[in-house]
């Protein structure tokens, strides 16, 4: 059974049977089925359908957005913020996945020589809840538009916004005459992802979650020769060099910190200051952080919603506890509050070691922990740190930071702004953060059967 409860107040809003095996046979076989006829459309006719996906998904933002409200806490307009988000990554793929998909032309003892990128059959998405409009976005258009077709494994805890994405993508591609199974919904257990994973018409696997869940997925998918794309968890560093613009690092470093309540891989974790700007920026840090407003998601004045399982608030506060208790301050929060739902405050912890455990763990809410380094060399140590390597980003004169930037361990790196995500742009990480990309020109290629053709006759 399929349970979702609303976080904001710990009350049950649906219940829903996991598909059994029969239906998981079913949406498998139709994808399977349709994936013929979908790779065998002109790259034009896919793109049009995409757009399609892109204007539904705009038209319906007020009937979409409160689904995550209710289902995993997402603030409502931040909420409004990633379905238009969503659209914007269709649209993208719309507009460059031909040129992404282009021939490359390459020279050798041949009368022609290339690559051509030719799709691979269906892929499976297993996606988590923090952004379940715009993760099911970054996996299934560069997927459809490459000619692949998908079955999307959400998370069961947003079984609504599963049902809501798929009927988007269904409406728009039954518009367009293309055969049913195109996009396909499986809501199963977790128990049941190996046996799908391993199904002969699964042809590749696109994970987005826990590292201990991604090496699973890797093992399973390895064992069948099937390949993988990971987008695992974060411990990113934020460093901030006695040189930067203190005002604007803290105006920005806040925001990455409480998007989604903190709830993001990507958001700045460990923000590690240099020495002689330390108390300064802990205070600017501060007095912001005081200003936000922990309440409910429905709410347009709201900044930080709930966590989104009574489980994660518990091994949040467990983090936060173990730290003050082995010395790091606390400046603001740190205590469960009474009432219903699953709310933890804004918290900031200062003077964290990194042998401490807010340090060593990836924090996934509203935490932000601050670090001094004594120089600018050990802060680039202790961002390297640890054993993941997703994104970074980096506060200090334009010119140094990109210096800087080839000797961080991430997959991305910022220099004076907020690390994102962004369609136009590859994303993922190194280390235990996962391996391949998404977006961008790489995220299209990563589904795809990259073939060399060679045309006689030999030249001399």
């Amino acid at each position: 059974m399929l349970t979702v409860t609303d976080p904001s107040t710990g009350t049950v809003v649906r219940q829903e049977p996991a598909a059994d095996p029969a239906r998981v046979d079913g949406v498998l076989a139709a994808a399977a089925d349709a994936w013929p006829a979908w790779r065998d459309r002109k790259l034009s006719e896919r793109a049009e359908v995409l757009r399609a996906v892109a204007a539904d998904l705009r038209a319906r933002v007020e009937e979409l957005a409160p689904l995550m409200t209710v289902e995993m806490g997402k603030p409502i307009t931040e909420a409004r913020g990633e379905v238009a988000k969503a659209a914007w990554c269709f649209e993208h793929y719309a507009d460059h996945g031909a040129e992404y998909l282009a021939d490359q032309v390459i020279g050798s003892d041949a009368t022609r020589s290339y690559v051509q990128h030719l799709p691979i059959g269906t892929v499976l998405g297993i996606l988590p809840w923090n952004a379940p409009f715009w993760l099911a976005a970054r996996f299934a258009a560069p997927a459809l538009m490459a000619g692949n077709t998908c079955v999307m494994k959400h998370d069961p805890h947003v079984v609504g916004c599963a049902e809501a994405i798929t009927q988007v993508v269904v409406r728009a591609l039954e518009a367009a005459g293309a055969p049913a199974g195109v996009f396909g919904n499986l809501p199963v257990e977790t128990e049941a992802v190996e046996g799908v994973i391993r199904d002969r018409r699964v042809h590749a696997v696109s994970f987005t979650g826990s590292a201990r869940g991604g090496a699973a997925v890797a093992g399973v998918a390895g064992s069948e020769v099937k390949r993988t794309v990971l987008e695992l968890g974060g411990s990113d560093p934020c460093l901030v060099l006695a040189d930067a613009d203190l005002e604007a690092a803290a105006e920005t470093i806040t925001l990455s910190r409480i998007i989604n309540a903190g709830q993001s891989c990507i958001a700045a974790k460990r923000i590690i200051v240099e020495a002689p700007v330390y108390d300064e920026m802990v205070e600017r840090l501060r007095s912001r952080l005081a200003e936000l407003v922990v309440g409910d998601p429905r709410e347009e004045g709201t900044d930080v919603g709930p966590i989104a399982r009574a489980d994660l608030r518990d091994a949040l506060h467990r983090q936060v506890t173990q730290t003050v208790d082995a010395g790091a301050r606390l400046l603001l929060g740190g205590t469960v509050p009474e009432g219903p739902g699953y709310f933890y405050p804004v918290t900031m912890l200062a003077d964290v070691t990194e042998d401490m455990t807010a340090a060593c763990e990836e924090t996934f809410g509203p935490v932000m922990v601050v670090m001094r380094a004594p120089d600018a060399a050990e802060a680039l140590a202790m961002a390297n740190r640890t054993e993941y390597g997703l994104a970074a980003s980096v506060w200090t004169t334009a010119e140094r930071g990109e210096a800087m930037a080839g000797e961080i361990e991430a997959g991305q790196v910022s220099v004076n702004g907020i690390v994102k995500t962004d369609p136009r742009l590859p994303s993922g990480g190194i280390k235990r953060s996962g391996y391949g990309r998404e977006l961008g020109p790489h995220g299209i290629r990563e589904f795809v059967n990259a073939q060399q053709v060679w045309v006689g006759p030999k030249q001399g």
